[in-house]
């Protein structure tokens, strides 16, 4: 089709930031919770950009959960593999949108 975009290579890194990426993970589970391993795994299975990348990945990611207030932890894992991480209430409706600008949560 005449000025269609073209489809972006799935090995091209992903567009969305870091915070988009864990948001529509999280956002993408059942119970709107992931295990840090399991944010990895999510990005990894959609995104295989990040499959065949050196891990310097996952420090941003890690980086991107500890430092904006819009992910929370949200309880231990039963089997003690960390902590499961979560969209901090004030944030839900606009990510849940796909609007992920940076707003600090208001507490």
């Amino acid at each position: 089709a005449a000025g269609a975009r073209p489809q972006p290579e799935p090995l091209d890194k992903p567009s969305q930031s870091y915070i988009a990426l864990i948001s529509t993970a999280i956002l993408s589970s059942p119970e709107k919770k992931l295990l840090l391993s399991d944010i990895y795994q999510w990005i990894m299975d959609h995104y295989p950009y990040f499959k065949n990348k050196e891990k310097s990945w996952r420090n941003s990611v890690r980086h991107n959960l500890s430092l904006n207030e819009c992910f929370v932890k949200a309880g231990r894992s039963d089997n003690g593999k960390g902590h499961f991480w979560a969209i901090h209430p004030a944030n839900l409706e606009d990510f849940a949108k796909g609007d992920y600008h940076r707003r600090r949560a208001r507490r």
